[in-house]
């Protein structure tokens, strides 16, 4: 073997070897001499050949033995190995090592003490290194003595390869004898009265269930017991002061650093219970206010420390709970709260490389996996274990989990796991980030086996591993279902349509015997159909479970496929574009509106595949509505083509409301551009009617004034189109004669859009002209001239405020704007008596038209500060005020109000007030449509329908009772406003 500079410790050796900075490290190992020559082999196979020998250098210098170092070294190559590797790896043990050079002989011994029964030596060895200490002296040994057992641990993961289930065994077993030193400790500073209580240390978590990590928290729970003939009360203090110190003891910072954080968080009550339980507290707190999640957490629970035997008591009490946890009312809305409480708390920047909580990590395998126990553990007790991968190999043996899914899912989560523990070992750091530097990937990546490109490897294997995770995340839960249920050749591993049934259920499925029909119709079968539906349907059941009605959504899905199947672009669009799978999933599950418009136009689903998704304007529709009346051989085929394109909008609207989402003003908007191009094509198809008809052409313009919400450009899904209708004959034309065929033409058009059609009906509602129902259906101008001069009450130049032409000729809908506009902005504002009228109005409103039984602390539109009470507010001051500040006179509500704060007329806070209640009664209204397909003035009572429009509005899993709050909160509020500004108050 060549010596010297231009031998074997050449730059240029090196630099091929897999040193960064040869240069420095041929100056190194020239330093240290011959005896380290023969290392160099091995420094190039570890993570990192530069750190591995500038500690090899520090430790030679600080040993005192050092020429015996290099001499085993050169002569013991599994000595090497195992040194090198853990110091090439490990900054914080490397530093270790040169703070306690004596420990690297532990790792001399090929063993590295796996010969004994590694857990109670390992405890035993951590209570001998502090009996008899002084406190003080007994933290820092602690610590000494910990790190010594983790070098020889860390050294058999990285020189001997061990499988990451065993070393994170070992290091739970690590814990737990450190749990039970650190109680030795504490119960020594605490004295003989220690005595007076029995103590057990219950492990969670990880630690728990035997898989810690190099460094984590370690969450436990206390439970103790007086000791005999000791009053309760005073165990109790004894034990929190035990539980206490305990936690001190592991987690203080000393001279030798801290060991890791001790969390009892997990506890009933969590931070704001007591420290200390005794067994019954447990049990009483457990059968009665424990939520879901904490029997998902107790899972994992193992006794480790303390009393063992009071321990054990404590597991066999609470293990019969855990069991029969996805019986309890609330199980799947806690399940899928505890999922979307993971993802929030991704700080932003670190989602796509988080190795624990981002998609495709660590949480996704555990959850799933868990999730499963706690359905089949129930009634299977061989899915119980508290391990990951045990649980995963006994759910695939089971048969709840395919064989090879189950196989991909244990290669993904060790593979996971194993890249944790290497970006932790380096500064034993609690961290779940993959770090973005070179020079960390580099050295992640060599100690994962990629010497040659060890940063491209790495990733690659990471997208890998990470897309497996979640794709079998999405799927593993649900493809035993299809397997039960469709007869799948080749799949070994299915459940039975028992246990189909009880997971459908509980994943929220109400029917679930249904639910498993509609799979079985959909799955079953050798087509290409079937294939691609049961590769669709593992991620629509997990995004149907995830949505308010589960059951809605798999049904809509299959009667639009029954519809659609055989189409060859509906399941490949599905298949290929997973967004516009979400969506519809999102929208069937959510919206029977929306739903019913699907069943009615299932090629709607193209339209979930645009990727703003958002609606079209009027001139858009109108053109579109025009070309294809134009084509059709009679009014009613007209008219249907025109309401064919109107249910097509309303899709659209209604599915980029619940997808996308956007505001409840985009919404108004939307739908009254919508109605607009429909009453101006239903107009044109009506007028050519009515002139074949009387064979005569019409010699009158008409026009259409939209009024109330929709005149505000305010529609909601249930609004009616409520109209006006003007006409003016032309000068020469037979007056008569043009007044019926006026008269002819609105009745045609209402006519036409009340046909029985698959669409939703345009209610074109008049009465809010002149003389109500009783009043002729359409006037000349000069009529609306002479009625208002004569007749007209304030209630009418209220209405007015929102009058809007919209449909017909444009030049007599200004006309009619002009004649209007005196009446409904009056120069000298409201007349005391007027105001009076208006108020005296407003209370009959409120005392008559209120429905029997309707709530009105929930009614959106006559509830206390409600629509009504907003609009009316607002619509006193136009009238008030109007007649002098221009910018008042307009037809929408929140340009007015803004109007009205301009010239300081109401305060800003009182303007914030109104708009916030408007804003979220116009949202709820309609929410509620949206949800239960029809028009709805109230909250749903039916606690799903509830629950579902709770999601439209933007809130969690059982978070009802929180938007229910929130909109008495913002309603009440207004109301006070109103109050005050409306009624003088």
């Amino acid at each position: 073997m060549a010596r010297g500079p231009g031998g074997i410790v050449s730059a240029g050796n090196l630099a091929r070897v897999g040193f960064e900075n040869s240069e420095l490290a041929a100056e190194r190992l020239t330093a240290l001499g011959p005896p380290a020559w023969p290392v160099v082999s091995i420094l190039g196979q570890t993570a990192d050949p530069d750190l591995a020998l500038d500690v090899l250098t520090r430790l030679h210098e600080a040993a005192p033995d050092a020429g015996t170092l290099l001499e085993v070294l050169e002569e013991d190559e599994g000595t090497a190995m195992r040194l090198l590797s853990v110091i090439g790896m490990s900054q914080a043990l490397g530093d270790h090592l040169v703070r306690h050079p004596e420990h690297w002989h532990e790792l001399r011994d090929p063993t590295l003490g796996s010969t004994r029964p590694a857990a109670y030596a390992v405890r035993a060895d951590l209570i001998a290194a502090v009996d008899g200490l002084p406190y003080a002296e007994a933290l820092n040994a602690l610590r000494v003595e910990y790190r010594r057992v983790l070098l020889r641990l860390s050294s058999r993961d990285l020189a001997h390869h061990v499988g990451v289930d065993d070393i994170a065994a070992e290091l739970s077993d690590l814990a737990a004898g450190t749990l039970d030193a650190a109680l030795a400790i504490a119960c020594a500073k605490v004295g003989p009265e220690a005595g007076q209580c029995r103590l057990a240390v219950i492990a969670m978590g990880k630690c728990g269930g035997h898989e810690l990590n190099y460094v984590s928290d370690v969450d436990v729970i206390f439970v103790a017991e007086p000791a005999e003939g000791v009053e309760e009360a005073a165990a109790l203090r004894v034990a929190t002061q035990l539980a206490s110190m305990l936690i001190q003891v592991c987690g203080d910072q000393t001279a030798e650093g801290t060991i890791w954080p001790v969390d009892a968080n997990l506890r009933p009550e969590g931070k704001n219970g007591p420290l200390v339980r005794t067994l019954a507290s447990h049990r009483g707190y457990y059968e009665r206010w424990a939520k879901t999640w904490e029997f998902q957490a107790l899972l994992k629970a193992r006794p480790v420390a303390g009393d063992l035997e009071l321990g054990r008591a404590y597991v066999e009490t609470i293990a019969p709970m855990v069991w029969q946890a996805s019986e309890r009312d609330g199980f799947v809305e806690d399940v899928q709260a505890m999922r979307r409480r993971v993802l929030d708390h991704i700080p932003a920047n670190e989602a796509g490389r988080q190795l624990k909580l981002g998609s495709g990590g660590l949480r996704d395998v555990e959850f799933a996996v868990q999730l499963m126990q706690l359905v089949h553990g129930r009634t299977d007790s061989s899915v119980r274990s508290p391990t990951t991968l045990s649980a995963l190999s006994e759910l695939k043996n089971g048969g709840y989990v395919g064989r090879e899914d189950g196989q991909s899912l244990h290669d993904a989560y060790a593979f996971l796991r194993t890249f944790e523990h290497r970006i932790q070992l380096y500064q034993l750091r609690r961290t779940h980030v993959v770090p973005e530097d070179e020079t960390s990937l580099r050295r992640l990546g060599r100690s994962l086996g990629h010497l040659k490109n060890p940063v491209s490897e790495l990733e690659k294997d990471w997208r890998h591993h990470r897309r497996e995770a979640r794709r079998l995340h999405e799927k593993l839960f649900y493809r035993p279902l299809l397997a039960a249920v469709a007869r799948i050749p080749g799949d070994e591993a299915r459940l039975t349509t028992d246990a189909a049934i009880e997971r459908m259920a509980a994943l929220g499925y109400l029917d679930p015997e249904a639910a498993i029909r509609h799979l079985e119709a959909l799955t079953s079968g050798v087509t290409r159909t079937a294939a691609i539906q049961r590769t669709l349907l593992p991620v629509l059941l997990e995004w149907f479970a995830d949505a308010p009605d589960p059951d809605a959504g798999l049904f809509g899905f299959r009667r639009i496929s029954d519809a659609l199947g055989s189409t060859p672009w509906y399941l490949t669009l599905l298949r290929d574009e997973g967004e516009t799978a979400q969506r519809l999933a999102q929208v069937l599950a959510t919206s029977r509106y929306a739903t019913d418009l699907l069943e009615r136009e299932p090629e709607g689903v193209k339209i979930l595949a645009d990727e703003e998704l958002r609606p079209l304007g009027r001139d858009t529709i109108q053109t579109e509505m025009l070309a294809n009346a134009s084509r059709r051989g009679d009014a009613e085929e007209a008219i249907r083509s025109i309401r064919g394109i109107r249910r097509r909008e309303l899709l659209r609207i209604s599915a980029a409301d619940l997808c996308v989402p956007f505001g409840v003003a985009e919404v108004g908007y939307a739908l009254t551009d919508l109605t607009d191009a429909t009453l101006e094509a239903a107009l044109a198809v009506a007028i050519e009617s009515v002139e074949k008809q009387r064979g005569t052409r019409l010699a009158t313009k008409i026009g259409i004034i939209a009024m109330g919400r929709y005149g505000g450009y305010e529609m909601g899904y249930g609004s009616d189109a409520d109209v006006m209708f003007v006409h003016d004959p032309e000068p020469d034309s037979d007056h008569e004669l043009a007044g019926k065929m006026a008269i002819a033409v609105v009745n045609e058009l209402r006519r036409l859009l009340a046909l029985p059609a698959t669409d939703p009906p345009l209610e074109v509602d008049a009465d809010l002209r002149p003389e109500g129902k009783n009043g002729p259906l359409i006037r000349t101008l000069d009529s609306f001239a002479a009625y208002y001069a004569k007749w007209s009450a304030v209630w009418e130049a209220q209405a007015l405020l929102r009058a809007e032409p919209v449909a017909g000729d444009r030049e007599l809908l200004g006309r009619f704007t002009d004649l209007i506009n005196p009446l409904r902005f009056p120069e000298s504002g409201l007349s005391e008596r007027d105001l009076v009228e208006i108020r005296r109005i407003k209370a009959r409103v409120d005392d008559e038209r209120m429905p029997r039984g309707a709530d009105p602390a929930t009614h959106f539109k006559l509830g206390r500060g409600g629509l009504a009470d907003v609009e009316w507010t607002i619509q006193l001051l136009q009238l008030q005020h109007a007649g002098r500040i221009a910018e008042l006179r307009t037809p929408k509500t929140f340009d007015a109000l803004d109007a009205a704060v301009a010239h300081e007329l109401v305060e800003p806070a009182d303007a914030e007030a109104l708009k916030a209640a408007w804003t979220l009664a116009s949202r709820a209204r309609n929410a509620a449509v949206l949800v239960r397909g029809k028009a709805s003035d109230q909250l749903p009572n039916d606690p799903r329908e509830r629950a579902a429009v709770a999601k439209v509005l933007g809130y969690g899993p059982g978070e009802t009772t929180a938007m229910v709050n929130d909109y008495q909160r913002t309603t009440r509020r207004a109301y006070g406003v109103v109050d005050r500004l409306f009624w003088g108050g």
